[in-house]
């Protein structure tokens, strides 16, 4: 009986290409846009990835890495001063424009790292020598300064080129691999003393400190011992799970920047809006596409239907055939729509734009989607089947 209905399924071939077309079309909304929100979120953060230090300390009303305001160039000695803290560096970041050669501008994320140390540089370099940052008017940038900082359209930039960061001289000692930045700039590490040198003055230039918990201190002691002992604020630099974000999204307050810098962007910005309008939207276009077509599929059936029942087969049955059509065309389309979204992706991490990250849990999560508004389907058809009369078949 389950094959006979697939046979009508695929029978009637206008509406099984409208059921998948509806399904696919709400699969890959859903599945793209949400991805695309993950990648665009994971940007948000990407100075915590790219400036690797399992603790930053900022000033106490600090909610995100990405605006911060400036401590005090003692706050330094202070954060080292705590018994739990191994050691302790200063971070400069901030936006700053560059010229090239050819006169044009162009916007950088500016790390300054602690010359002694290099605490914060990029854990992994492409090209050059990370100890040569301590020369004079050295950078390193990231593999996207390699294109955005180049002269012309399709040229690379090269260990030994030079640009300009305020007028004063930059020259390229390295290229490392790095995380984009939510800005859109490239990422450009130099000195601590040097991005001082690069930007323009003001009274309190120290934007962050990062540390490391001593042997034997966990990373959340270590943050409290330091919130208790200088009164600024810590946050613990690591990736966190969805199980996290749900935390803070109840009210439990949460010591991770990687979850604070999110949660900041989710609840001051429209971009949760945005992405969660176009998700709606397929879903909607797949329930009532499908239930729809699904319906009437049914309805033009009904005297198929009629002749089974009426040759004794149970209401279950029938309800069960309707199920299996509904699911069959539920699972392909939900298949060629993960599809075209894979295919989007290649495109998307090839040209490194628009940001797409996928979680684990968003094919699980879109496919019980899919299956629910299957499952509605069905559900309108099995409520028309528990009503059909055999006799119906007999009627002229």
């Amino acid at each position: 009986m389950l094959r006979l209905a697939l046979k009508m399924l695929f029978g009637d071939t206008a509406k099984y290409l409208m059921l998948v077309a509806g399904l696919t079309v709400a699969t890959f909304l859903m599945a793209q846009q949400t991805a695309v929100f993950c990648g665009l979120m994971s940007w948000t953060k990407s100075t915590l990835s790219n400036v690797p230090a399992p603790i930053w300390v900022v000033e106490e009303k600090v909610e995100q890495v990405n605006e911060t305001n400036p401590l005090l160039d003692t706050d330094v000695a202070r954060v080292r001063s705590v018994s739990s803290v191994a050691w302790a560096a200063p971070i400069y970041s901030g936006i700053q424009r560059v010229r090239l050669e050819n006169g044009n501008f162009k916007v950088i994320q500016l790390i300054g790292i602690d010359s002694n140390t290099l605490a914060g540089a990029p854990a992994k370099m492409l090209e050059g020598d990370l100890m040569k940052l301590r020369l004079p008017h050295s950078v390193i940038i990231d593999d996207l300064g390699v294109q955005r900082l180049a002269l012309k359209r399709g040229q690379k930039v090269k260990v030994g080129d030079v640009f300009e960061i305020n007028d004063q001289e930059a020259r390229v000692v390295g290229i490392a691999d790095a995380k984009n930045s939510f800005t859109g700039g490239p990422y450009v590490w130099t000195t601590y003393e040097r991005a001082l040198q690069y930007v323009p003055s003001t009274r309190k230039m120290l934007q962050a400190v990062i540390c490391a918990p001593r042997e034997g201190v966990s990373l959340d002691q270590a943050v409290l011992d330091i919130q208790r002992e200088t009164g600024l604020k810590a946050f613990v630099n690591r990736e966190a799970g969805p199980e996290a974000f749900l935390d803070h999204m109840n009210g439990k307050t949460s010591n991770n920047f990687n979850v604070s810098t999110v949660w900041w962007y989710v609840k001051n910005t429209g971009i949760p809006i945005s992405f969660g309008t176009t998700v709606i939207i397929g879903l909607l276009v797949g329930m009532a596409v499908s239930c729809q077509t699904f319906y009437s599929f049914v309805l033009e059936n009904m005297r198929h239907l009629g002749a089974l029942k009426a040759m004794g087969a149970s209401t279950g049955m029938l309800c069960a055939m309707l199920i299996t059509q509904a699911f069959t065309v539920g699972l392909v389309g939900y298949g060629i729509g993960l599809l075209g979204t894979a295919g989007f992706a290649f495109g998307a991490l090839k040209n490194e734009q628009p940001p797409f990250y996928m979680p684990e849990f968003v094919p699980y999560a879109v496919l019980g989607v899919v299956l629910g508004i299957c499952s509605l389907a069905a559900l309108m058809g099995i409520w028309r089947v528990s009503k059909l009369e055999p006799a119906m078949v007999f009627r002229s």
